[in-house]
């Protein structure tokens, strides 16, 4: 597996790779100090299975970094690992296509545990966007056209756990997998499982434990 950090901070960029590298082995960690130097990673034969990006990088604001990562890369998983905590910006990444949304405030046990799920092909979010007060008016909606099925893939989207982790879980194919989460975004309103993930916490639509 190959990931690319983009992030101007040296001693954090390297403390994550040793991290990464502790997490999967034979990992190989690209680095990249400004969002130009990620793109031309991103255009070379040797692109990367996943990026981290941090969103503060020299000549970027807000969340341009990401929206010029996924420009360049719509089909590789992008993850933020940011010093924002405000919950706005948090959602904003999410609807712009982020697969996860890290704090680097996060203790060291925690962000392993955060890199593991999303290295597995699963959604970590803070719990800032998974808290909100605002509470999605489709939610009764939700709970009437989903199939039992299709909220047993939910929880365990929620719970962080990849395609075939799933599949394993409910002994159907990950091709089954798929096609109930196809299902489950177009009841959501949604485009990808970290939407998911967001659009139900913020609602007041229960799953079964």
């Amino acid at each position: 597996m190959k990931v690319l950090l983009i992030d101007d901070h040296n001693l954090f960029r390297e403390g994550l790779e040793l991290l990464l590298q502790r997490l999967v082995n034979g990992i190989e960690v690209l680095h990249a100090v400004t969002v130009e130097k990620g793109i031309a990673s991103l255009e070379s034969e040797d692109r990367p299975d996943l990026v981290i990006t941090d969103l503060s990088l020299p000549g970027v604001t807000d969340i341009d970094a990401l929206l010029r990562v996924r420009k360049h890369a719509p089909d590789i998983p992008t993850v933020v690992v940011a010093a924002s905590e405000d919950a706005l910006t948090v959602k904003r990444a999410i609807d712009n296509g982020a697969s996860g949304y890290i704090f680097k405030s996060t203790n060291s046990d925690e962000l392993s545990k955060a890199l593991n799920t999303i290295l597995n092909g699963g959604v970590y979010l803070p719990v800032v966007a998974l808290s909100s007060e605002r509470r999605s008016s489709h939610a009764h909606k939700y709970a009437n056209e989903m199939t039992e099925r299709q909220r047993e893939v939910l929880k365990w989207v929620i719970r962080g756990l990849a395609n075939k982790q799933i599949a394993d879980k409910l002994n159907i194919s990950t091709d089954t997998v798929k096609s109930h989460l196809k299902a489950i975004y177009e009841i959501l309103g949604v485009n990808n499982r970290t939407q998911a993930v967001y659009a139900v916490a913020n609602s007041d639509f229960q799953l079964t434990p």
